[in-house]
């Protein structure tokens, strides 16, 4: 009797570990993260139409997604990239920067839907600068100001290579 005890509490104790096991994980493993959605907003890489004078250049870019609330809750990086033939060839930087001995920086004016770049060079800048905008929208209200788990801060000192992986932007 005692045998017969012993072997109908292991099947019991042996059933319940089988089948309360959800199964194997497979080769994926668990699920990861949830993915970030496709309301961000980037440009491709352009060229501008330079106006103003030496040391005052600016040119406006179309941005028609930019809206009053991805301006206000979301955050907007830009970037130039350099081709001249010197030290400074085939470099992406964030703006504002400082390189080529002038000054690189953007703004978004008053009027929604434009993206004004500017730069304080002696010369009127050439083809050898390009330029793009990123941005993220602020999709959830939360106690720190925060863009996809990112302080503003955070997103704007992070490289353009890992701004570009994280929200899956082909470069």
């Amino acid at each position: 009797m005692k045998t017969l005890t012993y072997k109908i509490s292991f099947l019991i104790l042996f059933s319940g570990l089988f089948f309360s096991c959800s199964g194997p994980v497979g080769p994926e493993g668990p699920q990861g993260p949830a993915g970030y959605d496709a309301n961000v907003i980037y440009s491709e890489w352009f060229i501008g139409s330079w106006s103003g004078t030496s040391g005052d250049w600016y040119f406006d870019a179309d941005a028609p997604d930019l809206t009053a609330d991805v301006v206000e809750r979301g955050v907007i990086l830009a970037y130039i990239s350099i081709k001249s033939g010197d030290v400074y060839a085939a470099s992406v930087r964030p703006l504002p920067c400082y390189a080529v001995n002038a000054n690189w920086d953007f703004l978004i004016p008053g009027t929604l839907g434009t993206i004004e770049f500017t730069s304080d060079l002696s010369t009127r800048p050439t083809s050898n600068y390009e330029f793009r905008f990123i941005a993220i929208p602020g999709n959830i209200t939360a106690k720190s100001a925060s863009v996809y788990g990112k302080t503003v801060s955070e997103w704007k000192s992070m490289r353009y290579k890992d701004v570009c992986k994280i929200l899956n932007i082909k470069e």
